[in-house]
């Protein structure tokens, strides 16, 4: 491994302008990366009770095709279904015995799905097309080849990155997303859809909020009762942001509604995708659950990727874990930012380059390369634990901190 560490400058949370998003659970782009990573966890599971390891697979690439709807207050209706599109590789025939990978799909599909848009009528709004089909020779091979028992070759040469800590303003758009309707608010009142989005644009201290949220008109009877539900959640996203960053935001929630009905972000089943607006695997949250243009990001999509040797997953959780770690055990760092790179063949735990950037709290201190060092490796010797850590909730996707205990996570979906 070639180990860089170098020096930090000012970070996003220091600039004059910052901007963050986050997609929520019901949002097109959000379903397309649940469901992959979904898959891959069933998939996951299935080979190791049936075959006693994780066999290869990414199943990375789902595309949703919006459907259409005719949204009204007190009913409204789908008039034309939801389709959604599994494409991949996986493993489909195993020592003679078959892997009934389509059944795996779409049941896990369905599951997410019930469990996540309550609105949504699964069996008769979705359709779900299974196109994956069996990996090539070369890539099966080299997931199955060791060096002695030694790490897994990495199956692709990508990029992973990271950082730490969070500004104020990415916990604060992380603490409106779990201010925004709950699923035990929603079984209490089911008028609010899944399929929210915030934007956050902060010019020096002043916060902009731009905050999406639909509303279901079976359960909305009028434009004042719509109205209303968007002044409470205002004030609900308000509140938030104060408690998380002492913040007092502007905030417009459902900015483009207009003064008829047929104007206003009023759904049939609490998502977009159900009138046209489209979705596909990868154009989402990034694996801390935040889009953050203002800090380094990169193009390559984790949800369905296999967790054992894939390192466009593997390497972009170390990289925030990484990053993370270096902040929180070592005094001196205020900030970090971790780029690990990836030669397709080589063992995942010896990326082609590591390359730590640090801030410290004291500008003239030198570097803690030996420290960093440390922590880097341990990180990438645990990289064969991820698999495990993924499929036990361990490791939650979308998510900030992306560890947490087992039985903390066990509940949490993939937002």
């Amino acid at each position: 491994m070639d180990l860089v560490v170098g020096r930090l400058p000012a970070g996003a949370g220091d600039a004059g302008v910052e901007i963050v998003e986050r997609k929520g659970r019901g949002h097109p782009d959000t379903i397309c990366d649940a469901l992959a990573e979904e898959i891959s966890l069933a998939l996951c599971r299935f080979y190791r009770e049936r075959f006693g390891a994780v066999l290869h697979h990414n199943v990375d690439k789902v595309l949703l095709r919006g459907g259409q709807a005719r949204a009204a207050f007190g009913g409204g209706k789908v008039t034309r279904p939801i389709d959604i599109y599994l494409a991949g590789r996986a493993v489909q025939r195993h020592g003679g015995v078959a892997v009934p990978v389509t059944e795996i799909a779409v049941e896990t599909c369905r599951s997410w799905l019930r469990r996540n848009l309550h609105a949504l009528d699964v069996d008769r709004q979705v359709r779900l097309h299974c196109l994956i089909r069996p990996g090539s020779a070369d890539l099966t091979e080299l997931f199955a080849r060791q060096q002695g028992g030694a790490a897994p070759l990495a199956n692709d040469t990508s990029c992973g990155v990271g950082f730490a800590p969070l500004s104020d303003v990415e916990r604060t758009v992380l603490a409106i997303d779990e201010a925004l309707p709950s699923p035990a608010l929603r079984r209490d009142d089911p008028a609010f859809g899944e399929d929210t989005k915030i934007m956050a644009v902060r010019r020096g201290r002043r916060l902009q909020l731009t905050v999406a949220c639909p509303q279901v008109g079976r359960h909305v009877p009028d434009i004042d009762r719509y109205r209303r539900n968007k002044a409470w959640l205002a004030d609900r996203v308000r509140a938030a942001a104060g408690q998380a960053a002492g913040m007092d935001p502007a905030v417009a929630i459902n900015a483009a509604d207009g003064e008829t009905p047929d104007s206003l972000y009023l759904t049939v089943t609490g998502t977009s995708a159900e009138a046209g607006d489209d979705g596909e695997a990868g154009r989402g949250n990034r694996v801390n659950g935040l889009i953050t243009p203002c800090r380094p990001m990169t193009m390559e999509s984790v949800a369905g990727k296999n967790p054992v040797n894939h390192v466009g997953k593997l390497y972009n959780i170390a990289a925030g874990l990484i990053a993370d770690a270096l902040v929180r055990e070592l005094p001196e760092v205020s900030a970090c930012e971790c780029y690990l790179v990836s030669r397709i063949g080589h063992p995942i735990d010896d990326p082609q380059i590591a390359d730590l950037r640090v801030r410290l709290r004291t500008e003239a201190a030198p570097l803690p390369t030996a420290a960093v060092e440390q922590i880097v490796r341990r990180h990438l010797a645990g990289l064969g634990g991820f698999a495990e850590a993924l499929s036990n909730g361990g490791i939650v996707l979308g998510n900030w901190p992306l560890w947490r205990a087992p039985e903390a996570a066990a509940a949490r979906a993939m937002p």
